[in-house]
C-alpha cells in the first residue's frame, strides 16, 4: 500500500503578492472543482514571508520579494530577490531530499509567484522538468536573461495571460515570453481573451494536463 502512495514528482505553486499558499490552493479548487490530478505528484503551495512591500505603500504583506513599482521598466530589487532565491532553492532542495530528482520537479505561479518561478527555473535550477507562469512578467533588464545567455538546457515553459489584465499588462507577459524564446526556451504563450488579472478554469486545466504529461 505504501508504494502506491509514494510521491515520485513535485509541483511547487507560488502565489501572488498579498496572498497565501492555502488561498491559492482554494482558488485552484474553486476553478476546477477539485485538487490537481496525479496521486504520485506532491503539490506544494507555500506562503511567502511577511515583509514591507513598496507598491502597497510599504505595508507589511506576504510577498516573495519587494519591488519599487509594478512595471516592466523598473529595476529588479537585487537584495530582496536574493532572499526569495534562498526560499525557492530550499523548497526545491526539500523535494530532492525526499528522493524526487530535479528532472521531476515543476515550478509555477501566479503574478509575482510566476516571476519567482521564472527566476527559479531559468536562473537557479535550469534542470527542472518545467516552469509555468500565469499573469506574470520579468523586468526588462532581468538578471534571468543574462543567466540564460550562457545556458544550453532549459525547462519547458507554459505562460498564460489575460488580455484585460490591469495589474500586469498583457504586453509585458508577451515581451517576457518572446525574450525567453529568443534565448532558447521552448514553450507556449496562451492568450486568455477578456480575462483580467486572474487564474482561469481553462488555464488551470491546461496546466494540469501539461503537468501530467511532463511528470507521468
Amino acid at each position: 500500500m505504501s508504494s502506491t502512495l509514494r510521491k515520485t514528482a513535485s509541483v511547487i505553486f507560488f502565489h501572488g503578492s498579498g496572498d497565501t499558499g492555502p488561498n491559492a490552493l482554494e482558488w485552484v479548487r474553486g476553478l476546477i472543482g477539485r485538487d490537481f490530478a496525479g496521486s504520485h505528484i506532491r503539490y506544494l503551495f507555500p506562503t511567502a514571508p511577511e515583509q514591507k512591500y513598496t507598491p502597497f505603500d510599504g505595508e507589511i504583506s506576504t510577498v516573495w520579494f519587494n519591488r519599487s513599482t509594478i512595471h516592466i521598466d523598473a529595476p529588479e530589487e537585487v537584495e530582496s530577490m536574493s532572499e526569495s532565491d534562498d526560499i525557492a532553492n530550499a523548497l526545491v532542495q526539500n523535494e530532492v531530499d525526499r528522493g524526487v530528482p530535479t528532472s521531476r520537479i515543476i515550478v509555477g505561479g501566479f503574478s509575482m509567484g510566476g516571476a519567482l518561478a521564472l527566476h527559479t527555473g531559468y536562473r537557479l535550477n535550469t534542470d527542472l522538468a518545467g516552469v509555468f507562469a500565469h499573469s506574470a512578467f520579468l523586468n526588462r533588464e532581468s538578471v534571468v536573461y543574462e543567466s540564460l545567455a550562457g545556458a544550453s538546457v532549459h525547462p519547458e515553459l507554459r505562460m498564460y495571460h489575460g488580455t484585460d489584465d490591469d495589474v500586469v499588462e498583457y504586453e509585458w507577459g508577451q515581451d517576457t515570453f518572446d525574450k525567453l524564446r529568443k534565448l532558447g526556451v521552448s514553450g507556449t504563450f496562451t492568450t486568455l481573451d477578456n480575462a483580467a488579472h486572474e487564474l482561469m478554469e481553462s488555464s488551470m486545466l491546461d496546466v494540469e494536463q501539461w503537468i501530467l504529461e511532463k511528470l507521468p
